[in-house]
């Protein structure tokens, strides 16, 4: 995410991202965010979704660190393996699966703004302790933001 010399600029419509930011050290995400501008074209917009530190604090401050928050297929995930990464994938070796920074809502939208995206909407969903972001290259008003969101997002209110 922080080199992406191979590919070249504004040849992307699109980019997803998978919880695969919250990997990065805090330095590094205003570099991938800029990486990812410079690589959509002007229409193009970037999907980022990531976990929800507000909602998993929630937890933590009610004493509930090593409680399962959810069960995903890899087993049960607790706000500890949230914050800081699945415990059991490191554990074998996989020290990649660390997390290095976190995200609010605001911290999310105010980091992609400030790399450059014109129109930024996100969605907080603390059910499932989930972000997601969807930020356009050019700037868009609100109202065409959502329905341009919704066209890939289906969760996002009309």
């Amino acid at each position: 995410m922080t080199d992406m010399s191979a590919v070249q600029t504004g040849s992307m419509d699109a980019l997803f991202s998978s919880h695969n930011v919250e990997h990065l050290y805090p330095h590094e995400v205003p570099v991938a965010f800029g990486k990812f501008h410079r690589v959509l074209n002007s229409d193009g917009f970037a999907i980022i979704t990531c976990p929800d530190l507000q909602s998993v604090a929630a937890l933590i401050a009610e004493d509930k660190l090593l409680d399962p928050a959810y069960v995903s297929p890899a087993g049960p995930i607790t706000p500890l393996d949230i914050v800081f990464g699945h415990r059991g994938s490191m554990q074998r070796g996989n020290l990649y699966m660390a997390h290095h920074v976190g995200f609010t809502q605001t911290v999310l939208a105010g980091t992609l703004r400030a790399a450059g995206f014109g129109a930024v909407a996100t969605i907080r969903r603390p059910e499932k302790f989930d972000l997601w972001a969807f930020a356009m290259k050019r700037s868009v008003a609100g109202d065409d933001l959502k329905l341009e969101a919704r066209k890939y997002l289906n969760f996002v209110a009309a």
